[in-house]
């Protein structure tokens, strides 16, 4: 070809990385695949054409063995069976012979109440982080997604966030409190950022997610709420307050952008109203 054009790279990630980009992916899922692949091939010592299911099953258990939860691990798995089966022509994830996944964990999911919440706003100074609390609460949305949201998603008439190309790539609404919307006006005038409703120290561009969750963390150690709470806590805490108020279960799931129901009947596991009528056979 003519011009510019960059023929394919010999290396074996490379198929790998064009075929995730073709498709689509998210950046996150590309650096984790290819992490996950290359670290294979480390352990292993081997060339990818040289790599069998004794080599996986191997890594899989070192995995395992470091402490790695099932979720990562599982993550690792759909790494391999991504790039061996949907781009090369192996069957290392045939059924009865092939590699097993291994069993999920059953978490409840680490919940703040309205109080909490309101306690980890009243704590803080900076209007800034006040909002950033008050979004991740009042709205359900996930920290990548305040990061990623844009002063122009925030609908102040009709009183929702459009929440651009969520997880798995979908655009969705929720709601956001009048309070809330009062807040941001102000801020909008105290900050006037350029793009993003929450700009780094460089007008026009996003704030970092680690710099969100710092936020996060100063907040549940100053209002002394569970040390173990994070950033998603408050998501947790926006569905199971929801949940708790009677809101049907669908609509959380359309908030919450969640593509299976089964992912947001996790609230019906830590919702007081559903376990307030039963009594204790003590009294």
């Amino acid at each position: 070809m003519e011009g510019n054009y960059q023929y394919p790279s010999k290396d074996p990630m490379f198929r790998l990385a064009q075929e995730m980009r073709i498709r689509n992916f998210s950046p996150k899922t590309i650096q984790a695949y290819l992490y996950y692949n290359k670290e294979l091939l480390r352990f292993a010592s081997k060339d990818v054409r040289d790599i069998n299911r004794d080599d996986l099953r191997d890594y899989i258990d070192c995995l395992f063995t470091l402490g790695k939860s099932s979720s990562t691990v599982n993550l690792a798995i759909n790494a391999f069976k991504f790039y061996y089966e949907g781009v090369l022509p192996r069957k290392f994830f045939v059924p009865k012979s092939g590699i097993r996944r291994p069993k999920s964990e059953k978490r409840l999911p680490v919940v703040l109440s309205k109080a909490e919440a309101i306690k980890m706003i009243d704590c803080l100074e900076n209007i800034k982080h006040k909002l950033m609390i008050r979004i991740l609460f009042g709205s359900g949305l996930r920290v990548s997604e305040v990061v990623d949201l844009k002063i122009n998603d925030i609908d102040f008439i009709r009183k929702i966030i459009i929440v651009r190309q969520g997880k798995g790539a979908k655009d969705r609404i929720t709601i956001i409190s009048e309070q809330t919307l009062g807040d941001i006006e102000k801020y909008l005038l105290e900050y006037q950022p350029l793009v993003f409703l929450f700009e780094s120290h460089n007008a026009g561009e996003k704030l970092a997610v680690r710099s969100v969750q710092k936020v996060v963390g100063e907040a549940v150690n100053l209002a002394g709420v569970n040390p173990g709470a994070s950033a998603h806590s408050l998501r947790h805490g926006f569905a199971t307050h929801l949940l708790e108020n009677g809101t049907d279960i669908r609509y959380i799931q359309e908030l919450l952008g969640h593509a299976r129901l089964e992912t947001t009947q996790i609230y019906t596991k830590v919702a007081n109203n559903m376990i307030r009528g039963i009594k204790s056979p003590l009294g």
